[in-house]
């Protein structure tokens, strides 16, 4: 991603407030026959060191990946959208696109049988919970277990990240005021989940 200081994330803890509120990720390996991308959800698991994944994949991805031969590429995307020029006073006509955005990168460990169905167990509940009647995958687990043979485990340890959390931290607290009152409005490029983050995102926090 370019380097632009402002918006550069360094805080850890920024990176994983970021997947865990974003966990749709898109992950990339650099094969022996070319690139390779797959998407699925990812969990952070309880590490202070260090940003630790845990994830899966449906088999035959992880032979298209050639999981645990090589780094991946693992790609969250927060919110994001136009930021029309039109906002902007006049004079200012460059438009641009706000963006939360995290490249994390590790080789990925493949889980055993037994622990890639704990984790399995660990991601489907914490998705239902949110719900109203939330199920387990221990409501069947015979059927569970014979599904989970379909895929494959994934713990990911980060070795290191390169995050960006670009919010119009460039422009003057009235031009970002009017820019989130565009984006919270019912106007073509709005959206409320970018307001926020922009809201969130002051330039103190992120020089």
């Amino acid at each position: 991603m370019r380097h632009t200081p402002t918006y550069i994330i360094c805080d850890q803890q920024e990176v994983r407030r970021l997947i865990g509120e974003h966990p749709w990720a898109t992950i990339v390996s650099p094969t022996s026959t070319g690139m390779v991308a797959s998407h699925y959800p990812v969990m952070l698991e309880e590490n202070d060191d260090r940003i630790s994944l845990v994830t899966h994949f449906g088999r035959p991805d992880d032979t298209l990946h050639e999981l645990g031969q090589h780094e991946v590429l693992v790609i969250i995307q927060g919110p994001h959208g136009y930021i029309s020029s039109s906002w902007y006073p006049e004079g200012d006509n460059i438009p641009t696109w706000n963006h939360a955005t995290a490249h994390l990168y590790g080789t990925p460990e493949i889980l055993s049988d037994e622990e890639n169905f704990r984790v399995l167990s660990e991601l489907v509940d914490h998705f239902e919970h949110h719900v109203e009647h939330p199920i387990s995958l221990s409501d069947d687990e015979a059927g569970a277990r014979r599904t989970a043979k379909g895929t494959v485990g994934l713990r990911i340890v980060i070795d290191r990240f390169d995050a960006r959390m670009k919010m119009s931290q460039n422009k003057k607290p009235e031009v970002r005021e009017r820019i989130v009152g565009e984006l919270s409005s019912n106007g073509t490029y709005a959206s409320p989940e970018l307001a926020a983050e922009m809201t969130r995102a002051s330039p103190s926090e992120t020089e």
